[in-house]
């Protein structure tokens, strides 16, 4: 345990490593993560990191959860045997209050000592030995990048029992542990650490009201430059792959009804997905680099002015930047808000950030939409569509929040917002390469998981009913032509019934019954979509899917025989997918944080109804343009 920013994540990577799982704690939506570390006699310890927190009186629920587990003594169903409590260094004399506060508890302590490189490279001193001596409890050194800190941590994690124990607590009023601390800082020689000049000369720049701001969209618009240009060549080989293994699984099962469900619903439709791994891994990539340096609680600090004129606070800034990643830990983290009609307005808002779920959607339809070797100057037009497409996404957001904030009214005056300003640093290579592994492991269990088993019936819709060679004959379809009795199947499949049954929803969109049909599958998750529409070009066009996509037209209705995928049909799935509410986990979230059905459900009709209204101007601009 220990305040955030105090290096928790660092140490608990590098004593669990890939032995660690996440979780809820029981009733709340705080996460949880617990691992498992190896001792030198290959006996292992269970190792929980509580959340950050810099006093044990509850102000949060992330807090209370810590409070509640200390009190309790018990983690789930075991009982603590002890508390590795980290404070940093160049923080000392307000890390002590919070050492102060669980001295009072009856755990063995053993704590860890944090930055003091960067306490030394700063003017600043402390004798470790003589803090162990005033305080009662063992001081570990540990340095990032330095085993030797954690092998002597790892070494007396394995006799709990032997953590010396002070003779006396510290005092438990506020002056008195003022003294306290006091006393143990003159008793360890404790000289601070100046400030970081280092530091102080970056922020000058990137802190400045103008030329920060300009540094930061210019590191955003970077930022999506990269994930386009680096991953094309990953995203070309996995394509190749799948699409030889689809060419043998419909070479060697000789069961035809299997050897579609294998090539076009498995490898075509679940690969389909899988192709945009390289495109998450490099996004989570360069936010885990961004927030190792210490650069994204600048991002905070500058964006806390934009917040301001939305008439939004700075904590609301961190929910909604949680939410790049996914909407549900942004959802979680307006937590912080000391106002629930506060809460209630940023969770509002935190859906349209543009969460790694709509990334393999953006990435194929940008595809479609221009050429890849189309520039803007020195910058890539698709990775300049994509900044594009977040900025929307962000500006949206927080339109919405403030929108919401007036409707449901103010509560009381607003609160100060503080961050803590760490240094800036190197990342270290094992947490960015956990955090990547971490995301990685999720999108792969989702694609094996959710988004299989709605291929699967999704197969299943779009091949039923089965059809009888008499049934092809009527209809002028030469049996022995793959191909078309696949496109006959699919044109009159119960998917198709579907599609077109809504079509007069989405006819002014420009939408035709397959993308229909991919637009109500992305309820179950947005990649379903890419999945959906892998599926009917492999169908069509088993050699090129990417051409079948291309050169799909419309197979009934006024437009029949044009192309589906016109420059202002892909606009408007591009705008569509920016605006609607299409993942049910995030209602659930917004259920369970909000108690009620009522948020959820207003946020789920007023997205879809911006969606479509969205995009149909957008496909009204687009078209104009042409």
């Amino acid at each position: 345990m220990g305040s955030p920013n105090a290096g928790k994540t660092t140490l608990f990577n590098s004593l669990t490593g890939l032995r660690a799982k996440t979780g809820n704690y029981p009733g709340v939506t705080v996460a949880r993560y617990e691992g498992r570390h190896i001792l030198d006699d290959d006996s292992h310890v269970t190792i929980e990191d509580l959340p950050g927190t810099y006093s044990l009186d509850p102000m949060s629920p992330d807090e209370q959860v810590v409070a509640t587990v200390l009190e309790a003594g018990t983690s789930g169903d075991e009982p603590l045997d002890g508390l590795i409590v980290l404070l940093d260094a160049t923080n000392l004399r307000r890390s002590l209050g919070l050492l102060a506060q669980v001295q009072q508890l009856p755990h063995p302590i053993t704590v860890v000592l944090t930055f003091t490189d960067e306490l030394a490279r700063r003017g600043g001193s402390v004798d470790v030995l003589a803090l162990s001596r005033a305080t009662g409890v063992r001081f570990i050194p540990v340095i990032a990048g330095d085993k030797r800190g954690v092998a002597s941590l790892s070494e007396s994690m394995g006799d709990v029992a032997s953590w010396p124990k002070p003779m006396l607590p510290p005092p438990t009023d506020p002056s008195g542990v003022a003294d306290w601390a006091t006393s143990v800082l003159d008793s360890a020689s404790f000289r601070a650490p100046g400030s970081d000049k280092r530091t102080s000369r970056i922020d000058g720049v990137l802190l400045h009201p103008v030329w920060g701001t300009v540094i930061f969209f210019v590191t955003m618009m970077a930022f999506f430059q990269v994930i386009f240009s680096v991953a094309a060549p990953m995203q070309d080989g996995i394509e190749t792959l799948f699409a030889w293994l689809g060419g043998v699984a419909r070479a060697n099962i000789p069961v035809a009804w299997l050897s579609s469900l294998v090539a076009d619903a498995l490898l075509a439709g679940v690969g389909g997905v899988l192709v945009f791994l390289p495109q998450i891994a490099l996004l989570f990539l360069l936010i885990s680099l961004l927030e190792g340096s210490g650069y994204l609680s600048r991002a905070a600090f500058l964006m806390d002015r934009v917040m301001g004129w939305a008439g939004l606070e700075g904590r609301a800034f961190v929910a909604l930047l949680s939410s790049m990643a996914c909407a549900i830990p942004g959802i979680m983290a307006t937590r912080t808000l000391p106002s629930a009609k506060d809460r209630i307005a940023t969770m509002m808002g935190a859906p349209l950030m543009t969460c790694s779920a709509r990334l393999p959607v953006y990435v194929l339809l940008i595809g479609m939409l221009v050429p890849g070797d189309l520039r803007f100057g020195p910058l890539g037009a698709q990775g300049a569509i994509m900044f594009g497409l977040y900025l929307l996404g962000a500006i949206s957001a927080m339109l919405s929040a403030w929108f919401f904030k007036k409707i449901i009214g103010r509560s009381g005056v607003g609160l100060p917002f503080y961050m803590e300003m760490p240094s800036y640093r190197l990342p270290r290579g094992r947490t960015i390469a956990v955090s990547v592994w971490d995301a990685c492991k999720a999108f792969l269990k989702k694609v094996t998981s959710i988004i299989m088993l709605t291929t699967i019936i999704l197969w299943g819709l779009l091949n039923f009913p089965l059809r009888s060679d008499a049934d092809l004959q009527r209809a002028g379809i030469d049996s022995r032509d793959e191909v078309a009795v696949k496109a006959f199947v699919i044109d009159n499949s119960i998917a198709a019934g579907i599609g077109r049954a809504v079509s007069p929803v989405f006819e002014p969109l420009g939408f035709d019954w397959r993308i229909n049909v991919g637009v109500l599958s992305s309820l179950a998750a947005r990649e379903v979509f890419v999945s959906t529409l892998g599926q009917v070009a492999a169908a069509e066009d088993p050699d090129d899917p990417v051409a079948a996509l291309t050169n799909m037209t419309h197979t009934d209705g006024a437009h029949v025989g044009e192309k589906v995928f016109t420059p202002s049909t892909v606009a408007a799935l591009l705008v569509f997918f920016v605006y609607a509410l299409q993942c049910m986990s995030t209602l659930g979230v917004m259920r369970r944080e909000t108690g009620t059905w009522k948020w959820p459900v207003i946020a789920f009709v007023y997205m879809g109804g911006l969606a479509w209204l969205m995009a149909w101007l957008a496909k009204l601009v687009v078209g104009g343009m042409a």
